[in-house]
This record gives C-alpha cells, sequence and structure tokens, in this order.
C-alpha cells in the first residue's frame, strides 16, 4: 500500500469520539427486529418452510442486508429501519395463519396413558438442547461483526460508528466486546456438559486441551502480524499495539479460563469472578500509574509496543468470564410450556427469560452506577478495557439475549415438547433462521474469511474515495460471498474447528 494513502487510511479511522450508548442500542435493536419479522413469517405461515432459494434469499435480506444497511444507509435514522420491520411483523402476526392448527413448536395434546413410556421419552431428550434463540443472537452478532469490519473502511458507515480513540461508545467498539461475550456463552456448554455426565477431568488434562486450543489462534494471529507487515497494510496502532491483535487476544482466553474453571463451576461464582477481574483491574488502572502508561506512554520495548493489547486482555477476560456465567443458566433445558397459555403467562414461567431479564437488569444498574455523573463517574475506554466498558457489554449482551428469548417464547412456545429428541430437534431447526444457523456454526472461520476479504478489498479498491452507490454494492457482494459460503459448509455439514 502507497505511503501516502496508507497515511490517509490510518488518520480516516483515528482520533474518533464516537457516538451516544443510545445510538449504539438503536442499531442493537436491528438484529432482533429482522428475527421477528423472520419469526412471525414461519411460526404463523411456515414461509420458510422448506428453505427453498426464496426464503433463502428473504432471510439473507432481513438477516444480512437488514443489519449492513442499518450501519450505512439507515444510519442516521436506525429507528425508521426497526419500525420497516416490526410494522410488518405486526401485520403478519395479525393475518390468520396460514399453517396447520399443529404449528412449529407445538404439538396436539395426546392423553398420557402410560407414565414409565413418558419418562423414557424424557429420558431421550437432549439435556442441553441447541436453543434457537441463542443460534439467532449469536448468528446476529457475527454478521454485525462480519459487515462492519469492512464497512468501516467507506466513508458510508459513519465515522461515530467506528472505533473510538481513547473515551467514549461506539457500534464497532461494542462488537469486539461481543464476540468475546458470545464465546463466553457457549464455553460454558462443556462444563454443563461435564457436570451432567458426572465426570471429571485433571486440571492438567483440561489445561493440555486449551492450549491445543488456542494453538490454531495463535497461528491466525502470527500469519496476520506477518501479512499486515509485508504488504505495509494500514494499521491502527492504538487499537492493541504495534504488533498485537484480536486473535492473540482470543488465543489467551482458553488457559486463563481454565483456570478459573479449576476454581469456580458455577453460574455465582463466575459471575464473582468476572467482577473481581473488572474491579482489581479497574484499581490498577485509578490508584497506580498504569492508566498513564497504557495511553501515553513512549514505545520503547515489546511490551510499551503492545501495551494496549496486553492489558486490555483482562477486560476481556472478565467479559468472557460474565458470558460463561450467562450460559451457565441460559443453555439448560427450559420448562416445556403449554401452547394455549398467554404470551404473558409463557414468558413469567420460563425460568430462562426471568433470569435473563434479572441479570440484564443487574447488569445494567451496575453499568449507569458506573459511568453516571451521580455514580462512580467513570468513562468508557474500548482502548484500556475498563470496568464501565466490560459492564456495558455485558448490559447490551444480556438485553440482547433478553429480546431474542422473548421472540422464541412468544411464537415458538412448544419447542420443548417433543416426543423424543429427533423431534425436538427438527422443531428447534425450524425455529432457527438457516442463515444465522450457518454464520453462527462456523463463526470464527467466517469471521477470518471476512477479514481476508477485507484485506482483499482494501488493497485492490481505494475504499475512502469510493462513491456511496458503488460502496454499497461492493459491501453487498462482499455479505452476499460470505453468506454463500457459510450456507454451503451448513449444507455439506461441515463444522471448521478453529
Amino acid at each position: 500500500m502507497a505511503g501516502d494513502y496508507k497515511a490517509l487510511k490510518e488518520a480516516f479511522v483515528s482520533n474518533l469520539t464516537g457516538s451516544s450508548v443510545w445510538e449504539v442500542y438503536e442499531i442493537g435493536f436491528v438484529p432482533p427486529s429482522a428475527v421477528l419479522l423472520w419469526s412471525v413469517l414461519q411460526a404463523r405461515h411456515t414461509f420458510f418452510e422448506p428453505y427453498t432459494p426464496r426464503a433463502y434469499l428473504v432471510d439473507f435480506l432481513l438477516n444480512c442486508l437488514g443489519i449492513l444497511f442499518a450501519t450505512t444507509i439507515y444510519s442516521s435514522v436506525p429507528l425508521l429501519l426497526n419500525l420497516l420491520l416490526v410494522a410488518p411483523a405486526i401485520t403478519s402476526y395479525a393475518i390468520a395463519p396460514s399453517r396447520p392448527t399443529a404449528s412449529i413448536g407445538s404439538r396436539a395434546a395426546r392423553p398420557n396413558t402410560n407414565a414409565d413410556d413418558a419418562t423414557k421419552r424424557d429420558e431421550q431428550k437432549e439435556l442441553l438442547p441447541i436453543k434457537p434463540f441463542i443460534t439467532n443472537w449469536r448468528g446476529a452478532m457475527i454478521v454485525v461483526t462480519c459487515a462492519a469490519i469492512l464497512a468501516v473502511d467507506f466513508r458510508i458507515f459513519p465515522r461515530r460508528f467506528a472505533k473510538v480513540e481513547n473515551w467514549g461508545t461506539s457500534l464497532m467498539d461494542m462488537g469486539v466486546g461481543s464476540f468475546v461475550f458470545t464465546a463466553g456463552v457457549v464455553g460454558a456448554r462443556p462444563i454443563l456438559k461435564q457436570r451432567l455426565s458426572s465426570t471429571t477431568q485433571s486440571f492438567a488434562s483440561q489445561f493440555v486441551a486449551s492450549l491445543r486450543h488456542a494453538l490454531p489462534l495463535w497461528v491466525l494471529g502470527f500469519v496476520r502480524l506477518y501479512s499486515v507487515k509485508k504488504v505495509n497494510y494500514a494499521e491502527h496502532v492504538t487499537e492493541y499495539g504495534v504488533h498485537w491483535n484480536f486473535f492473540f487476544t482470543l488465543a489467551l482466553l482458553p488457559p486463563f479460563v481454565t483456570i478459573f474453571q479449576a476454581w469456580f463451576s458455577s453460574e455465582t461464582s463466575f459471575t464473582a469472578s468476572s467482577l473481581a477481574v473488572a474491579i482489581a483491574y479497574e484499581m490498577a488502572l485509578d490508584f497506580t500509574d498504569l492508566k498513564k502508561y497504557v495511553l501515553t506512554a513512549p514505545r520503547t520495548d515489546i511490551l510499551s509496543q503492545n501495551r494496549e493489547g496486553v492489558f486490555s486482555f483482562l477486560g476481556y477476560l472478565s467479559i468472557f468470564l460474565a458470558g460463561q456465567a450467562t450460559g451457565m443458566y441460559a443453555l439448560p433445558r427450559d420448562e416445556a410450556m403449554s401452547t394455549s397459555s398467554s404470551v404473558l403467562w409463557r414468558l413469567r414461567s420460563s425460568s430462562t427469560f426471568t433470569k435473563l431479564v434479572r441479570w440484564c437488569a443487574i447488569w445494567t444498574t451496575m453499568f449507569i452506577v458506573s459511568s453516571n455523573y451521580y455514580g462512580l463517574s467513570f468513562e468508557v475506554s474500548r482502548r484500556l478495557a475498563n470496568l464501565p466498558y466490560v459492564l456495558w457489554v455485558i448490559s447490551f449482551n444480556t438485553l440482547q439475549l433478553v429480546l431474542f428469548c422473548a421472540i422464541e417464547v412468544a411464537l415458538f412456545p412448544g419447542l420443548y415438547k417433543g416426543d423424543d429428541r429427533m423431534t425436538e430437534t427438527k422443531k428447534c431447526k425450524e425455529a432457527t433462521s438457516g442463515v444465522l444457523q450457518a454464520f453462527n456454526r462456523n463463526g470464527l472461520a467466517i469471521f477470518l474469511l471476512a477479514n481476508l476479504l477485507t484485506g482483499g478489498v482494501n488493497l485492490t479498491v481505494h475504499t475512502i474515495h469510493v462513491h456511496h452507490g458503488t460502496a454499497m454494492g461492493i459491501l453487498v457482494t462482499y455479505m452476499g460471498i460470505l453468506c454463500a459460503l457459510a450456507l454451503a459448509l451448513d449444507h455439506w455439514d461441515i463444522s471448521l474447528k478453529l
């Protein structure tokens, strides 16, 4: 990359101050709004059954392009886009259903004449079912992340959505933390499986397994480091440092999380450890010279050159642990609910939903207290990954989970009432967006491809000089490629574990 253009690119993403917290939430409401419309079309009209090319196209328009449009052409009016998604959902719901009486996620009532048979069927069910709302939420977060990492290089993507230099909030700041939080939620599954199977592994074997899991991420980190330096790619040094990148942060998580798992194994203990790490780190920032060192120290050695990545890891570790705490109560089987009861009753009866609401309120209260003028008055800093940043990420994502869970409970109430595991799995699949399922299944691999495509586009196109129409053409094509590959891998039953 030519030196002058590289300097221009670096200036394009530097010294930014972000947007308001509320604006990030306005954009954040788009994925659940899109899933709401998808769910109404499926639950009331079986629009996505079977998954025809037309169904895949509508799914792509709602759950990929809807998110892309929220950050580009609708960036100044995200609430309007939410309205354009929610209004047809309400209208479609009001229309008489075009499906049989026995809807998705429900079944006709059958007399239970044999209690032993019922018990046997329950035992055959998956103790940790793949919940559609978790899949939809995590898939949507990956789509948002992939859309933003290329869109940010074009002028059609508002500068206020790009990563903040030091203090403030932005959409991309939230995206980084959300990626880690989602990893933490699904990271609770192996712990729950081990607990349910009553098997134990030694700390040594778990730690070795964590190092094996981290190895591909280290390789990806060094490959990215080498390629960026080799082609003289534009870099934002204050993001992670001179050599550090996000893959190194992800690679450090497994061994450190394994250490915490050796001490803690419950929802409450993971929450406590998350808060302990975040508070201890915040105290170090506030009562020592660490904050000054991270923000202003000269880059004279390997640590000072990568100080942002090294020290912000503590914040991301806290976010991951909070994600695991969330997964400990969000992933297990929920109680089966009557499909004839009211939506309000079902929401109140769902143990998962009520726990999510309670924890969302707790995390949000802590964030408000930490960042409010009348509270601790801390400022959010993604560069430091400090306490208010950690609390903001957790609060935002638990709210997202509340919304996605509410959609599932309201529109697919009988998902976990199948006679056996196969029937239940089929119902859950029918209640899950095919596109979001594909992104969720191979999330890290798709994220890697998104990084490669982003690099390719930036090396061949002067993105900051591109007209808005051309930019949208490139971005839609880019999202189409990512979606096509994700769907192809899912269709061929391929899961790439990196």
